[in-house]
């Protein structure tokens, strides 16, 4: 590539970056930071916030939630991690995939299945029912007793293949030579682990424990789904009907972003002073080590029963999309098929489905051409902007849902300079699609730019020395040797931007241009049978993603965790 279209592309790239990302999260700290009254920098919301009752308990049971959620997670995923790398059981290949089911779900949809366990009515209730450990007449509500334990177990069992994922890739890079060689030195094994393992695997452990924090922090849709609240993401979406009168929700969603910023910049830090974090590739692999065959199942038994647990919010909302009765009993007393009919009549969810397939696959096509060209200019220029480049398309992992939605939200009132997104009829077409391509263009990046390092620059170089064009060396050269990991990672994007919460909940907002994710939550608040057309359209989301990620898994091949 050469530099002046090197440099054509970056300008561009980052002039989209500054106008899609970053002025929507400056414009939220703006409000937050300027008094409207003569345009004077101040603090005053920041006070207002901190010091009201409710909002402070709304931070402190955000940031309880992330940092409970994120170590739940970490004990979790860590020593999953540990035995699938270190020792060979029954069925470890199969188990190990096993335990990424969480993902085909969206943590506010497995909510609702959780709900018909643990409710008044649920199946826990009646399994204790049927053992005679509980009286009927006076049934426990496990989840209004413990709400806040609620959300944490949905978070953990959601984000925890996140954690396992990069403590798996981690593992991978350490150098068994080290540990047989402590093992040599009389070095017992949990002091192998403290003293040589955990420093070199904390780098990626602490890069994804970052996203799930920030994630767990966040978090939106479950918390309305369990009713909690006193949590600052819940107050933020209440903050918007008084938009124009209120500005403490733009000092409340500037806490936020500080508070996530602050997280991934340490998180940076951590990897960038590590002595570990450019430790050279392992001399060897290491071998899983066989275990006798009582420890052997033991093994498998604890990878199956972590699936079965995690599955358990899956199978209820599964049961409920089929169930015609369910109180008091451990299953449904009475099966229907009628809810899938209704569902796919309805007024509601059909349209939802349209405009997510809209949405999610215009914001798609955007990110596969904005990330392929973002990663050719990181790894094939010479430039050195590129990498600011890179981390302007990175940043979106690190910056919430809720405060770039919120931010388009503000920036799309009357008289703003967003105001041109929406359409004549309300129409949040691009408004989402802009979000969504902002939001998923680090899958798109990432997957481009690992195609691009695996692939022989000499060959491209070759076809220019003979005369081809770039549009033509990228046509016959380029392309079908990165088609796969840029099928790979708009799968991804698209799948992932059909089942967007945040930005759904807060910029669509009338019925007509629900997309999936808020027709789910109207739904949920309907009666009749709505929360079983809910828990229908929440099967179909399972479906779908579950198709979508095995396809970019067959398409994209093995890659790392998810700490570059």
């Amino acid at each position: 590539m050469n530099r002046r279209t090197a440099w054509i592309f970056l300008i561009t790239l980052t002039a989209i970056m500054a106008v899609g990302f970053v002025y929507p999260a400056i414009s939220v700290l703006q409000e937050a930071f300027i008094n409207p009254h003569d345009q004077t920098f101040s603090l005053s919301y920041f006070g207002m916030v901190l010091t009201d009752p409710v909002y402070r308990e709304g931070i402190i049971n955000a940031l309880n939630l992330g940092l409970v959620s994120t170590l739940l997670a970490v004990l979790i995923a860590v020593p999953l991690a540990v035995i699938n790398n270190k020792y060979a059981f029954p069925g470890r290949k199969f188990l190990s995939l096993a335990l990424l089911i969480p993902m085909i779900l969206p943590p506010f949809i497995g909510a609702v299945g959780i709900k018909c366990i643990l409710g008044t009515e649920g199946s826990l209730n009646g399994l204790l029912f049927n053992l005679g450990w509980m009286s009927p007449e006076n049934p426990r509500d496990w989840l209004a007793e413990n709400r806040f334990l609620g959300i944490v177990l949905m978070n953990a069992l959601h984000l925890y293949p996140i954690l396992y994922l990069n403590a798996a890739a981690s593992l991978a890079q350490v150098d068994p030579a080290l540990e047989q060689a402590a093992a040599n030195l009389g070095c017992s094994p949990a002091r192998r682990f403290f003293r040589i393992t955990l420093p070199l695997i904390l780098p990626g452990l602490f890069a994804g424990a970052s996203l799930v924090f920030i994630w767990a922090f966040t978090e939106l849709g479950v918390p309305l789904v369990f009713d909690f609240p006193r949590v600052a993401p819940v107050q933020i979406l209440d903050g918007i009907k008084n938009l124009d009168r209120n500005p403490l929700p733009y000092a409340l969603t500037g806490i936020v972003l500080v508070i996530a910023a602050l997280v991934f910049l340490i998180s940076k830090l951590v990897l960038g002073s590590s002595k570990h974090a450019a430790a050279p590739r392992p001399s060897l692999r290491s071998t899983p080590k066989p275990l006798p065959t009582w420890l052997g199942w033991s093994c498998a038994g604890l990878f199956a029963g972590t699936t079965l647990i995690a599955s358990l919010p899956h199978f209820g909302v599964i049961f409920l999309s089929v169930s015609n009765a369910w109180h008091g009993t451990i299953l449904p007393s009475e099966f229907t098929l009628g809810h899938w009919q209704e569902a796919l009549g309805s007024a509601l969810v059909v349209p939802s489905i349209q405009n997510s397939l809209l949405y999610a696959g215009c914001a798609s096509f955007l990110a596969l051409i904005m990330g392929l060209t973002a990663a050719w200019v990181i790894v094939r220029s010479d430039l050195r902007m590129r990498h600011l480049l890179d981390t302007l398309t990175m940043l979106p992992l690190a910056v919430p849902g809720l405060v770039m939605a919120f931010g388009y939200l503000a920036l799309s009132q009357e008289g703003k300079p967003f105001a041109c997104l929406v359409g004549a009829n309300g129409s949040p077409f691009l408004l989402l699609t802009l979000a969504y391509t902002i939001r998923r263009l680090p899958y798109v990046t990432r997957a481009a730019i690992a195609g691009l390092q695996q692939s022989d620059v000499m060959l491209e170089q070759a076809a220019r020395s003979l005369g081809a064009t770039l549009w033509s060396t990228f046509r016959r050269i380029s392309l079908p040797l990165l088609a796969a990991h840029l099928a790979a990672g708009t799968i991804l994007a698209f799948a992932f931007s059909m089942l967007e919460v945040s930005d759904s909940l807060i910029l669509a907002q009338r019925a007509e241009h629900f997309p999936i994710t808020k027709a789910t939550f109207a739904l949920l608040s309907s009666l009749g049978n709505g929360t079983q057309l809910a828990a229908a359209l929440g099967v179909w989301s399972m479906v779908f993603l579950s198709v979508a990620l095995i396809g970019a898994a067959i398409l994209g091949g093995k890659r790392g965790g998810l700490s570059e």
